[in-house]
């Protein structure tokens, strides 16, 4: 793995997709998306997503809440509506309402995954290849022997080199089978490397040699965030996988207040990408965000530090899609379930490319998330 430390890598994070057929004697219309961001955060339930932080965890007892009344000023609200908005008001001032978001078993929209396992190297499996791996039974560090959608399109002469994954979690290089797949990747405490690092990257090294591992497996999200920035400032990647790893770890040691502020630093982090993305000639107005995760969580009083095959409801998830073709159908009810699979598929249909057809296993995108070709043509 020294032969490939000094490549590093953003990783995108999306949701199922599909493209809508047209007739075989039409060409199909090219999409507006051109690049994508995949951001996924570990282990953040749906119940905090579409409903806010839960009362019954605001307490030292089940929470593990320090601070009980610092932490209802910062998150409580008398609706869900205004307690998710609390917690991540980007995604939903933004993301939701320009794009489209799924997952709110209480409107009839649910998310799932379809492993069986509900623990993190599966469902990243599941999520970046298309199809779930009975195989893949643990989160031990082994180059994963599935093909991934970033893997796929980096073999692509259009995207070669042009695709990266950064993460927080060290497993996240044999997720991606970085020594195969040739991807540019970054993770867990690995520092820049190369003769060429721009100032920003020398900080970023200094600081993560001095910072205290907290984690040794899982560098915190802030350093994370900011090696996906310095990497798509100065490499300007056409797909970009960011892996973010603080809400799970503070939700398996039992602390519901940090796990709301890492979910909260995370939405602030969406935001300042997708500002940066606006801001760039190469990104604004042909790129599509994807944010979702890789497992549920259980419920309180205890289950929600935890997930797996033995902990009811861990595997229900969320998606969301802001982008060019993703019309602005908001937050979804009464929907069909989608599926963690659907993810790598939709990834690449929004690039206009057709991963399904190569990976027969995968399981076919969301249509609702991409514009139908037929609707593009018309010029809706």
């Amino acid at each position: 793995m020294t032969t490939t430390v000094r490549r590093f890598a953003l990783a995108l994070v999306l949701a199922p997709l599909a493209v809508s057929a047209v007739r075989g004697d039409e060409p199909r219309p090219r999409p507006a998306t051109r690049n994508v961001v995949l951001v996924t955060t570990d282990g953040l339930r749906w119940q905090e997503v579409f409903r806010g932080a839960e009362e019954s965890l605001l307490n030292k007892q089940d929470g593990g809440v320090a601070d009980v009344n610092a932490l209802r000023r910062e998150f409580w609200r008398e609706t869900p509506e205004a307690r998710r908005e609390a917690l991540l008001p980007f995604l939903w001032s933004t993301v939701a309402r320009q794009g489209q978001i799924f997952g709110n078993a209480d409107k009839g929209s649910r998310a799932h995954v379809t492993n069986g396992k509900n623990f993190s190297y599966p469902g990243y499996n599941e999520l970046l290849t298309g199809a779930p791996d009975p195989r893949i039974d643990s989160n031990a560090k082994r180059p994963n022997p599935n093909v991934n959608v970033l893997e796929w399109l980096n073999k692509k002469p259009e995207y070669r080199g042009k695709v990266a994954a950064v993460g927080s979690w060290d497993v996240h290089p044999f997720i991606l089978n970085v020594e195969r797949s040739g991807l540019l990747w970054n993770a867990g405490w690995v520092p820049f490397t190369g003769k060429s690092l721009t100032p920003g990257q020398n900080d970023l090294n200094r600081m993560m040699a001095q910072a205290p591992h907290a984690w040794p497996d899982c560098r915190d999200d802030a350093f994370t965030f900011q090696v996906a920035l310095e990497h798509l400032r100065r490499d300007t990647p056409r797909v970009l996988y960011v892996g973010f790893g603080d809400t799970d770890e503070y939700a398996h040691h039992g602390r519901y207040d940090h796990y709301l502020r890492a979910a909260r630093n995370v939405d602030a982090n969406l935001k300042t990408l997708w500002d940066e993305l606006q801001a760039h000639p190469q990104y604004r107005g042909t790129t599509t965000l994807i944010v979702t995760t890789d497992h549920g969580r259980g419920d309180p009083p205890r289950g929600w530090r935890d997930h797996g095959e033995k902990t009811k409801g861990s595997d229900a998830i969320w998606f969301a899609a802001l982008g060019p073709d993703t019309p602005a159908l908001g937050e979804r009810a009464n929907t069909e379930a989608v599926t963690q699979s659907q993810v790598a598929g939709t990834l690449a249909a929004l690039l206009g490319e057709d991963y399904n057809a190569d990976i027969a296993r995968a399981a076919k995108p969301i249509a609702a998330v991409v514009r139908p070709a037929v609707s593009q043509a018309a010029g809706e």
